[in-house]
């Protein structure tokens, strides 16, 4: 299937934004438009289980993107991924090295992320919420915790409406569509040389910090960058500074390209 999806722009470059894992491609409706102004061809889309994209096969997230870009005709792009959309920009980075021109994360996750203590004891209270059948507690809870201090009113509701979306997706998937592990190794990365930009929140989880930490050292053309406002999601947080720090970073690595 083809990923659902919008485009806007008509630059020569192809940027690829790919949301969390508890949004969906309305995340990025603070940054879309404003990188299209700046010169971009921009594609934002639902990957599998989010949004309009429903799970109808097992799949590798990373090769649905690929798809998606064949399908466009876009032989390369840079790639701009928050949270779990940051895990599968790497694994596509590790699996098509030679069309990714530049890589923006946002709070990544990360192929090999192993989750702490307390990341383990959140994800076993929202998974016995589900189990309980007590969605919209699982949902409040994914947005009680993965919003930082300056996201609004506005940025609550709508994580609420996409999280709710995607529970919806996903816990009516048979168990035998789930994803399939791409099964990217650290090597792979350690040999990605194109720009990339790792931006972490001074409020986002200690494993989000410490993947940055990691990703920081590991690709060889990294800069890290401190959010001292940011919670886990910079960009419904403040979505126009978002959209700034992204267009100087894309602007900085078609220069060194």
């Amino acid at each position: 299937m083809t990923l659902s999806h919008d485009l806007a722009g008509q630059g020569p470059s192809t940027v690829v934004l790919l949301h969390s894992g508890v949004c969906d491609r309305r995340m990025w409706d603070g940054q879309f438009s404003a990188l299209a102004e700046a010169g971009h061809r921009v594609v934002r889309c639902d990957l599998r289980g989010f949004g309009a994209s429903p799970i109808d096969a097992p799949h590798t997230h990373a090769d649905d993107v690929r798809d998606l870009l064949d399908h466009l005709g876009a032989d390369r792009a840079a790639v701009v991924g928050s949270s779990f959309g940051g895990r599968v920009a790497l694994e596509f980075a590790a699996r098509h090295p030679g069309r990714v021109t530049a890589l923006a994360l946002l709070g990544p996750a990360s192929p090999w992320m192993e989750p702490s203590e307390e990341l383990r004891a959140w994800g076993g209270r929202e998974d016995a919420l589900l189990e309980a059948g007590h969605v919209d507690a699982a949902v409040e809870l994914n947005v009680d915790t993965w919003l930082g201090p300056e996201a609004d009113a506005a940025a609550r509701a709508l994580v609420r409406e996409m999280q709710r979306r995607a529970f919806d997706l996903q816990l009516a998937a048979p168990d035998d569509f789930s994803p399939v592990d791409p099964e990217v190794t650290r090597d792979d990365l350690a040999r990605f040389e194109a720009p990339a930009l790792v931006a972490i929140g001074a409020h986002d989880l200690p494993d989000f910090r410490a993947v940055a930490d990691d990703l920081a050292g590991l690709l060889p053309g990294a800069r890290r960058l401190d959010l001292d406002w940011a919670g886990h999601l910079p960009a419904l947080e403040r979505p126009d500074e978002t959209a700034r720090l992204l267009t100087a970073f894309l602007a900085e690595a078609a220069g060194r390209s």
